[in-house]
Parts: C-alpha cells; structure tokens; sequence
C-alpha cells in the first residue's frame, strides 16, 4: 500500500513549496480592497481583488506602523509581502508588510464624486434633517424579505413596543435593479402614510452595499417627506444613504430601538402627564376660586347695599358714640353738681344751726359776732332751726384766746 499522508503533512509541504520560492516571499500585487476588517487585536484583513479573480490578505499589528493611511473599502492599492499557507484552514493569503496607494479604485472613487456632489447641492446639510415622528403607529421598512436585517427588526419592534404596525416593502438590496427598487419602496411606503422608514440591510462588502451609494436612493430619501433611517451593514460601514436620510443608525437593530419608542417608558410617561394635568388643573382650580372669591368681595364692597349698610351702621356707631358722650358729660356734670352742693351745704347757715349753732342780729338785723356789737339791754334776735328767740342783753364778757 502506498504511503499515506495527513492534512497537516500536505498543507506542511505545501507551505514549504512556497516558502522556497524567491518570487512568492517577496511580492509586489495590485488590487481593490475589500471586505475590509480592522480586528481589535491590530491584525487588518482584507481581500485584495481584480476583475477576475481575489486573494485573502492580513497585515499583522506589527507592521501596521508603517501604514500611512486608514486602508477602506474600494481603495486601489499596491501590496508588498509573502504568499503563504495558513496551515489550518489550507488555504493561501498574502502576508502583506508595507501598503500604498495606487490611486482610488472606481468605486471609491465614484463614491466620493457623488458625496462631493450632493453634499455642495445641499442634501446632507442638518437644516433638511426631519425629526421622527416620537410615537409612531406605523413604521415601514425597505429591505430584503429574507434575511437577519427584517428578522432582527420585528423581534426588537416585537419586545419594545408591538403596537406599532410594521409594514415590509420587499426590495432588492444588492445587485443590477437593487437601486430602483429600493426608490420604489421608499415612494410606496410614502404614499401609503406611515411615520417612519428603515431603510438598510446587514453587512457586506462595498460591492454588496453599492446599491445604497446610487445618486437616485439619495434623492429618493432627500425628496420623502417621512423621516428616513438609514441602517446600511455594520457600524464601520458608511454609504451616501447614510448622509442624505434624517438618521443614521449603524445597524438594522439599532435602527428599530431608534425608531420605536419602548412601551413601558410610553405609558410610564402618560402616567407622569396624567398626574401632571391633574395637578395643573387643581391649581387652575384653586387660583380661579381666589380670583372669584376676589372678585365677589369687590363687588359686595361696591355694591349699593353694602353701601348702605356700611353707612346704617356708621350712623348707628356715631348715634352710639353720641348717646355714651352725652352720658358721660351728664355724668360729669352731676358730678361736679354735687361737688358744689356739698360746697354749699358746708358753707349753709341752716347746717350750721342743725349742729348747734345760731345766728345772732340786732334790732337792725345786722349780725352780732362780737361783743363790741351790741350792749347792755339791747334787744336781740336768736336765729335756730325751728324758729327765732327774742332775747335782751344782760351783759357782755370777754374770753382771753
């Protein structure tokens, strides 16, 4: 039996082949790059192509400090390195060491001809930017009926918010006639009303993505009165319809969470609104009562009645007032009355005969208070209480003091 080899023996002895030949270990090849991959170890991957034929290439990180430039999709460059077979997978890449520029390949380079164009025209300036409608009802998308992108949308619709209604235009995303469907999708779905448009795919190569970067997508979406969300490949991949729409989101998923408003927070905010209105309106209602009862008070203050009566009742309190000064002047007065009669009393002749006293006079009626008033066998009159004593004068006498 002849002998019999393992894998790794064949792709071993195949790698020693190439490893031997002069030509394959140091090797100048020219290309477009695509599929380009910068992996978060540094390691760059990328297919370098032609229009016949392709061949996988890596630079390693350690060579990545001689790059220049950011390597992108459709550059065309000219590539210096080894062919080798990477054992594991039998399959052969080109190690490159060094990269440059061989010009811009035709895709890119159209690329950036139409971004120039539109972008001096005016359609990526923010002010024709419209904001998506904040809790839609319908939300369309333009993309491919199959595949992860629609997928990826209804489950992420499906869990946020199922009320929304989505409705699918089943476009051609990649290929010859991807661009006119794509128009068709966005003026169908347009004209059908609906609130928002997702309009994208899942990830691939510029080539695969070409469809997004055509002069009549971009002015379908600038031209749609809906707000547009482009979601076009992975985060790393950039098309014109990514400049042109209303917002970019850098997945089909991401572009559903931007599109459709989390159920929960909706009627979480509805509450905080309702309770909101209620309180606005209890304190519309409390100021309105103020201002009413304000109001009242006004006019029963202007009102004639009240009037009236304020000045019945003024009148009444002066009468009053009136009535308790004239009491209290009778009063003083009685009182000063009767200080005076009892000034009089004391100074009365009639108390003083009351206390024992009397009141002499002559035959003349003068009064007699000395002994030198009056003399012997003068006739004299004693004045008392009840009545008048007639006396006669025996004699007089005279008290030391």
């Amino acid at each position: 039996m002849e002998q019999v080899y393992s894998v790794t023996q064949v792709n071993n002895y195949i790698k020693n082949m190439f490893v031997k030949d002069y030509v394959l270990n140091r090797i100048y090849m020219k290309g477009e790059v695509s599929n380009c991959k910068y992996h978060s170890s540094g390691h760059i991957y990328f297919t370098l192509k032609d229009e016949t034929g392709q061949m996988a290439c890596v630079m390693f990180a350690g060579y990545r400090t001689g790059l220049p430039f950011r390597l992108e999709e459709g550059q065309s460059v000219i590539v210096l390195g080894g062919i080798s077979v990477y054992e594991r997978d039998g399959k052969y890449q080109m190690y490159a060491k060094e990269i440059k520029l061989d010009g811009l390949g035709l895709l890119y380079e159209r690329f950036e001809l139409l971004k120039r164009k539109l972008s001096e025209e005016g359609l990526f300036d923010t002010s024709h930017k419209k904001p998506l409608v904040p809790f839609p009802k319908t939300v369309g998308i333009v993309t491919a009926s199959t595949g992860a992108a629609i997928q990826d949308i209804i489950n992420i619709s499906s869990r946020r918010n199922p009320y929304v209604q989505l409705i699918l235009y089943p476009a051609k995303v990649q290929g010859d006639g991807a661009a006119k469907t794509i128009v068709a999708g966005i003026k169908t779905l347009e004209a059908k009303g609906v609130d928002t448009i997702i309009v994208g795919r899942g990830g691939g190569s510029i080539e695969d993505l070409w469809a997004f970067n055509e002069e009549i997508v971009a002015r379908a979406i600038f031209d749609c009165s809906v707000p547009i969300i482009s979601a076009v490949g992975h985060e790393t991949d950039v098309t014109i319809a990514d400049f042109v729409s209303d917002l970019r989101a850098p997945t089909p998923s991401a572009a559903a969470e931007l599109a459709i408003p989390e159920i929960d927070v909706l009627i979480s905010t509805l509450v905080d609104y309702h309770a909101s209105f209620v309180q606005a309106v209890m304190r519309k209602i409390t100021l309105s009562r103020a201002v009413l009862e304000q109001k009242r008070l006004q006019l029963t203050h202007l009102s004639p009645v009240y009037t009236l009566r304020q000045k019945r009742q003024y009148t009444i309190d002066l009468e009053n007032k009136l009535r308790q000064r004239m009491k209290d002047l009778i009063r003083h007065k009685r009182h000063l009355l009767d200080i005076q009669i009892e000034r009089l009393k004391a100074a009365s002749p009639l108390d003083k005969l009351k206390s024992g006293f009397s009141y002499v006079s002559d035959e003349s009626g003068k009064v007699v208070n000395s002994i030198t008033k009056t003399r012997p066998s003068a006739e004299l009159t004693i004045a008392v209480t009840d009545g008048l004593i007639k006396a006669k004068t025996i004699g007089v006498e005279s008290i030391d003091r």
